[in-house]
């Protein structure tokens, strides 16, 4: 189960989503904007999750293998990001960023980024149904939910706290601007200044941990 919330939590950091979910914090009445794109994502994500899951095949060479395979993967994913953390820290990911703006500033932006800035909440729905779709950490999730052999009740449960969790970036703001508005505008712009200053430092401590959290993991899954 760790396994599948680490997927659906590297699954959520989704460019475009961020992105999305940036543009939309810009425009007024975000909620109503945030909420459209949402209930979008969710039924694509779910409808295809849902149909992935239950096409998986259940082979029992792969109810064999799991046991040794899944330390392995865990151990690869973990010295990934261990890479990835050091590649932050050597600050080419930022350079590059740079000289792409430079070349592209005076570029329009993609379609869907327009059709957002335009505030609509049924723009926001199809925009949400036609970007979210499985990426190489939702497979990979789907595949794990398949192999812990869960009842169908269950493994649609499980399916859907996987989509709860993978759309994490568009919810928490969502439900702050329902519960308390003021204070989520106030809170968001503290965390943009903020970010501004240490996101840097805190990608690449946050990788280097969680790089070391699945190697060890994946070591004594090994060992064991």
């Amino acid at each position: 189960m760790s396994r599948i919330v680490l997927l659906s939590l590297t699954a959520s950091l989704n460019p475009t989503l961020l992105a999305a979910t940036t543009v939309m914090l810009l425009l007024d009445r975000p909620a109503r904007l945030m909420l459209g794109y949402l209930t979008g994502a969710l039924l694509t994500s779910i409808t295809l999750g849902l149909i992935i899951v239950f096409s998986l095949s259940g082979s029992g060479a792969a109810k064999t293998t799991q046991a040794t395979v899944s330390p392995g993967v865990d151990v690869a994913l973990g010295l990934l990001a261990i890479v990835v953390a050091q590649v932050i820290a050597s600050g080419r990911p930022q350079r590059l960023s740079e000289r792409r703006k430079e070349r592209h500033k005076d570029k329009a932006p993609p379609r869907w980024q327009r059709e957002l800035s335009k505030g609509s909440p049924r723009t926001t729905f199809i925009i949400g149904a036609m970007l979210t779709l499985p990426g190489a950490s939702y497979l990979a999730g789907l595949s794990s939910i398949h192999k812990q052999g869960y009842s169908d009740s269950v493994t649609v449960l499980v399916v859907l706290g996987f989509n709860l969790v993978m759309l994490w970036l568009l919810e928490v703001p969502l439900l702050g601007f329902l519960i308390v508005p003021d204070r989520t505008r106030l809170t968001i712009h503290t965390a943009k200044a903020w970010l501004s200053r240490h996101g840097h430092t805190f990608a690449v401590q946050g990788f280097r941990l969680v790089g070391a959290l699945l190697v060890i993991k994946g070591v004594v899954g090994l060992v064991g």
